[in-house]
């Protein structure tokens, strides 16, 4: 890799991990030699680039395009000259796709080209006075572009003024501006791209009378009883993914419709029309009751004139809900309402906000590649058995529980990992999220036995992505040790854990899965209690774990009653012993060691040897995975005829009768 290309590289990722600039993988780069321009490819992110994301194009053949007859259709135009984009790659057969702005990049001579939505930028972009105040910043060395259909249209124009520009001053832009877009920079090292972004940033900043920094405001309780409700109202065929936030810029907006109709109902620029849809509903405060009633009704409206259902819904005096088809995606709605509402306050700075016209929205709408790029950008693997559902698995930050939390993930679920411990939590979930996957998972602590820690639990697990379809009860302690051994203080804990733990779970996780079955009767949900063998039989010197284990099977059964007229199934799950994980083979801690000292194995005189006995019992010969576990796991989730059960994975050990 040459020098050039790693610095288009550096560049790239510079401003691509930057959300002052560039979100939702938008913006592109590029550098060029006399023959051939390397750009960033459309669909794949700035921030995350390498040099196989960039597609190679033959210079010669892109001077060629202008010279082309095209359709006076825009559709057919615009086809037209996507093919002759492609028709003029060097390296065709990598299967990338140049993006739409390719020729742009060609018009400079200038090696690098960096263009991003800056937001400051484009407070001043999408402003009533974009024109004049950009000349009085910025003077007449940099070129404006007036706002226009994307595309080729946006081609000649820039292509005409770079020539008019040139005529004037000898030379060409550095800088060009495209109202209701973003910006261009052009120079010849990478270094002096940031030198002429901070200048950009400079200038603005001090042309600034008001400036609010983003404060987020937590959402109220209020909103994890409507969330449930939307998602469920918005999932017609995909399960959706949904979430809920608040800040100080969007605050701006909901006070009331006259506020949000003059700041944000209409979209600003293209970028926000590609993720975000051109029309976002407004609902009027009241109780969760009422809100949900309206959304309900303005959704079907929504459908029957869009054919789609919004993505995005503000909530007077509350916040707004996104939603979408994966969890990636919902976090990039989050970024762009936030990068829109901010864009909307700047422009009070120079007249306020000045939308896209109706003509440009629907140019945008029909456009083929942004939909391309929007579904690029939005990749990710195949998912799988349990796709976009919403699954708390308790003491998932080690052992049984990160097993069940990894495989739950890894067939497509967005996965709580809720534990005491913070760091093993955090760090397991960094792991999950670094894969190149539609779903995510997110941390919450939790402490089990805590009535208040359990409900924060779920509330926040609503916030973060709408609802909860599985409830995964697998946090447990196990203290082995005889009657004369056991303290009071021991036992008691061990039953608060493992047993009201279950309980509390349980009480915080139905009502949440209630209203999603009031507003999505069809629907199943899950509570499901990772139990264990010793809940089937009972444990010699064990029976503070055993007795938690029975009493939890009895619960399953209750629940079970309870919950199943609301399409909520409670089954318990049996494992037998899983020897690899830290509660058996911790040096200090685990089973195997208190076994050993408690003299619980006849004869045995090492941890091997204890171990060696445990197996023995075994008639499968070995311990109990998370991988048997969680084939349990969904095959509970996906039957709808069964509840109430102990569904026993012991490798034979326990047999039912």
């Amino acid at each position: 890799m040459n020098k050039e290309i790693k610095d288009l590289i550096e560049i790239s990722r510079f401003y691509g991990q930057n959300k002052e600039y560039v979100i939702a993988g938008g913006g592109n780069t590029s550098y060029k030699n006399k023959e051939q321009l390397w750009i960033k490819a459309s669909g794949v992110s700035l921030g995350e680039i390498d040099e196989n994301g960039f597609c190679v194009l033959d210079r010669a053949k892109l001077s060629e395009i202008p010279n082309q007859q095209f359709s006076t259709d825009a559709t057919k135009r615009e086809e037209e000259v996507k093919n002759a984009l492609l028709n003029s790659r060097v390296n065709p057969e990598s299967g990338l796709r140049p993006s739409v702005e390719t020729s742009l990049h060609n018009l400079f001579e200038t090696s690098f080209v960096v263009h991003t939505h800056s937001t400051l930028v484009n407070g001043l972009m999408c402003s009533n006075q974009a024109a004049e105040k950009t000349l009085e910043i910025f003077g007449e060395e940099v070129l404006f572009i007036p706002t226009t259909n994307a595309g080729y249209t946006l081609f000649v124009m820039v292509s005409n003024e770079i020539e008019n520009y040139k005529a004037k001053f000898n030379k060409e832009p550095q800088i060009i501006f495209l109202q209701n877009h973003g910006i261009f920079v052009a120079a010849n090292s990478i270094e002096e791209i940031k030198l002429i972004y901070a200048e950009v940033k400079e200038k603005l900043i001090g042309a600034l009378k008001h400036f609010q920094e983003q404060k987020e405001i937590a959402v109220s309780e209020k909103m994890t009883e409507v969330l449930p409700a939307v998602r469920m109202l918005l999932s017609d065929e995909k399960l959706k993914v949904a979430s809920a936030i608040n800040s100080s810029l969007i605050s701006n907006y909901i006070s009331d419709k006259t506020a949000f109709e003059k700041g944000i109902e209409k979209p600003l620029n293209p970028d926000q029309m590609v993720y975000c849809m051109s029309e976002y509903l407004f609902i009027d405060d009241g109780t969760a009751e009422s809100i949900i009633d309206e959304i309900k009704i303005k959704i079907a409206d929504f459908k029957t004139r869009k054919g789609a259902v919004p993505k995005i819904i503000f909530i007077q005096n509350e916040g707004v809900i996104v939603a979408e088809n994966t969890a990636v995606s919902v976090e990039y709605l989050k970024d762009m309402v936030n990068d829109f509402c901010q864009i909307a306050t700047l422009t009070q700075n120079f007249g306020g906000p000045s939308p896209m016209t109706p003509d440009e929205i629907k140019f945008i709408e029909d456009w083929e590649v942004e939909n391309y790029r929007k579904k690029i950008s939005l990749g990710g693997k195949a998912q799988g058995r349990v796709e976009n559902k919403v699954a708390i698995v308790t003491g998932a930050a080690q052992g049984f529980g990160a097993g069940i939390a990894d495989l739950m993930f890894s067939e497509g679920a967005n996965v709580i990992v809720a534990d005491l411990n913070e760091e093993k939590g955090r760090e397991f979930v960094a792991e999950l999220n670094s894969r190149e996957t539609k779903n995510k998972a997110h941390f919450i602590r939790v402490n089990v036995g805590d009535a208040e820690s359990v409900k924060n639990l779920v509330q926040q697990t609503v916030i973060q992505f709408g609802g909860l379809d599985a409830m995964i009860s697998n946090a447990g302690i196990l203290r082995a040790g005889s009657l004369d051994e056991m303290e009071q203080a021991t036992f008691e804990l061990m039953t608060k854990i493992n047993y009201t733990g279950y309980f509390l779970c349980t009480k915080y996780a139905q009502p949440v899965m209630k209203i999603q079955n009031k507003y999505k009767p069809g629907y199943y949900m899950d509570i499901i209690q990772i139990n264990s063998k010793s809940g089937l039989k009972g444990s010699n010197k064990n029976f503070a774990y055993a007795g938690g284990k029975f009493g939890g099977i009895g619960l399953t059964q209750s629940f079970a009653l309870e919950l199943m007229p609301h399409n909520i199934k409670v089954n318990s799950i049996c494992p037998g012993n899983f020897f690899d994980g830290p509660l058996w083979s911790d040096p200090e801690n685990g089973l195997f060691v208190q076994y050993l000292n408690a003299e619980k194995v006849p004869g045995a005189k090492t941890i091997n040897d204890v171990k060696a006995f445990y197996e023995a019992q075994v008639p499968a010969g070995r311990g109990c995975t998370a991988e048997d576990v969680a084939k349990a796991i969904f095959y509970v989730i996906e039957q709808e005829y069964e509840t109430g059960q102990a569904v026993p994975v012991t490798g034979g050990q326990n047999m039912l009768k």
